[in-house]
C-alpha cells in the first residue's frame, strides 16, 4: 500500500474522532467560540509539527503564487469549518460526518475540471455510493 494511502486512512480516522472529541467540547459553549479555541490549539500544533518536521531551507521556495494558492485554501478551510462546528453543535454527528464527507463529489468534479484528474468508473462508482448514503441519510430524517 502506498504511503499516501496510510496517511488517508490516518486522516480519515482522526477526522471520526475529531468530530466526537468537538461534540463533547461544545458542551455548554457556542460552535463559535468552540471553533475559536480549537483553531488556536491547531495552528499551534502545526506550528510545533513545522519547525520539527520542515527544513528551513523549505521556507525559501514558498511563491507568492504558493501563499495565494494556500491563502484561498484558508478561506474555503474557514467557511467549511464555521459550518461544520455550527452543524455538530445542535446536530447528529453520524450525520453531520457524511454530509461532510460529500465533499468528495466536489472535489471529484472540481478535480476533474481545473486539475485534469480523469474520472474513473471506480472513482463514479464510489460518487455515486456516497451520494446514494447522503440521499438515505437526509430524506430519511424526520423533521
Amino acid at each position: 500500500m502506498d504511503r499516501w494511502v496510510v496517511y488517508a486512512f490516518l486522516s480519515m480516522l482522526f477526522a471520526g474522532v475529531t468530530a466526537v472529541v468537538a461534540k463533547q467540547g461544545l458542551v455548554g459553549i457556542s460552535g463559535e467560540l468552540g471553533l475559536a479555541v480549537r483553531t488556536l490549539f491547531v495552528a499551534g500544533l502545526v506550528f510545533v509539527f513545522a519547525a520539527v518536521a520542515i527544513p528551513w531551507s523549505d521556507w525559501g521556495k514558498l511563491t507568492t503564487t504558493n501563499f495565494a494558492w494556500l491563502g484561498l485554501s484558508a478561506v474555503a478551510t474557514t467557511a467549511s469549518w464555521i459550518f461544520y462546528y455550527k452543524a455538530i453543535k445542535d446536530g447528529e454527528v453520524s450525520t453531520v460526518a457524511l454530509i461532510d464527507k460529500g465533499s468528495f463529489l466536489i472535489a471529484v468534479v472540481l478535480a476533474a475540471l481545473f486539475l485534469g484528474e480523469k474520472i474513473t468508473t471506480r472513482t463514479a462508482l464510489g460518487a455515486a455510493l456516497i451520494l446514494a448514503g447522503l440521499v438515505v441519510t437526509v430524506t430519511g430524517r424526520p423533521r
